[in-house]
């Protein structure tokens, strides 16, 4: 099986080329390729590949920032997608998407389900939506991965920035009131493996939620790094209220992933487990 992924650096673009399943041939289209601040740079990217369904793992990410950039967090998680997104719909190539947890707008207790109404409370979380929005309408066969949390052994996340805070100083104040499930880059990679598989075997796609078990807040998580880590300070906890960002995060990112094991087989992976793997792989 070939597979084509969008995108080489990120976290989950690392954990896709490293994580290619026997009998698949993979080929990654970094940014040097397709620079998806121009929405026409990824569809020039089809021409001459060959391939049984194409991956995005790229995105624009950096959520605060996103909130003084908003035309370049539309252009490349929005309208190129939908370029994207149609070309590969007139080659009915199958398109796996990943999106996030922050086209909601974290209201209520209850997990999120694929279907529930949307609402972003930021830029970013607006930006991708539209992207998904882009992906339905361009008609080919899809499916839109939601995920949460993410964190790996590479780039920017909460667990590297636990490590390095947590090894600087005594005590620190972490948001107790946001809840949601940790998950592991190599465990989406993994995921995306299986769906593209079965997409390119004429399995229905559609829109999917995938976050890691149980869910938790992020003092907790922190608190779970810490004792991974053998890390000791101590950790207060803080309502989101007392750390203001330039963009605001859903307090509720709980994700219902029950569709995606119905469809797919896929089951929520334990973060814990995935946590002492990528503490093992940095140290």
């Amino acid at each position: 099986m070939k597979i084509a992924v969008f995108g080489t650096t990120g976290q989950v673009a690392t954990e896709l080329a490293r994580r290619a399943p026997e009998g698949v041939t993979l080929t990654a289209i970094g940014r040097d390729r397709a620079d998806f601040s121009d929405p026409a740079a990824p569809v020039r990217a089809l021409d001459g590949l060959d391939a049984d369904a194409v991956i995005n793992a790229v995105a624009y990410t950096a959520v605060d920032k996103a909130e003084s950039e908003a035309e370049l967090a539309q252009t490349v998680n929005g309208d190129a997608v939908g370029a994207l997104a149609r070309a590969l719909a007139e080659r009915a190539t199958p398109f796996l998407h990943v999106s996030t947890d922050y086209v909601f707008s974290g209201a209520g207790t209850l997990p999120h389900k694929p279907d529930d109404p949307t609402g972003p409370l930021g830029v970013y979380g607006a930006s991708k939506l539209a992207g998904e929005q882009m992906i339905r309408q361009a008609g080919g066969p899809h499916a839109i991965l939601r995920t949460s949390w993410v964190f790996s052994a590479h780039g920017a996340n909460f667990v590297k920035t636990m490590l390095r805070l947590g090894a600087e100083r005594d005590r620190l104040t972490i948001v107790a009131d946001q809840v949601g499930g940790p998950t592991p880059a190599a465990a989406i990679a993994d995921a995306l493996f299986t769906m593209a598989r079965a997409m390119a075997g004429g399995a229905k796609g559609g829109t999917f939620h995938f976050s890691g078990a149980p869910d938790t807040t992020w003092a907790d998580f922190a608190r779970a790094i810490f004792e991974d880590a053998d890390l000791s300070p101590e950790v207060a906890d803080i309502p989101t209220a007392d750390y203001p960002t330039p963009a605001r995060r859903p307090l509720n990112s709980r994700l219902d992933c029950g569709t995606l094991k119905e469809a797919f087989g896929i089951e929520r992976p334990d973060w814990r487990q995935g946590l002492r793997d990528v503490l093992k792989e940095i140290t």
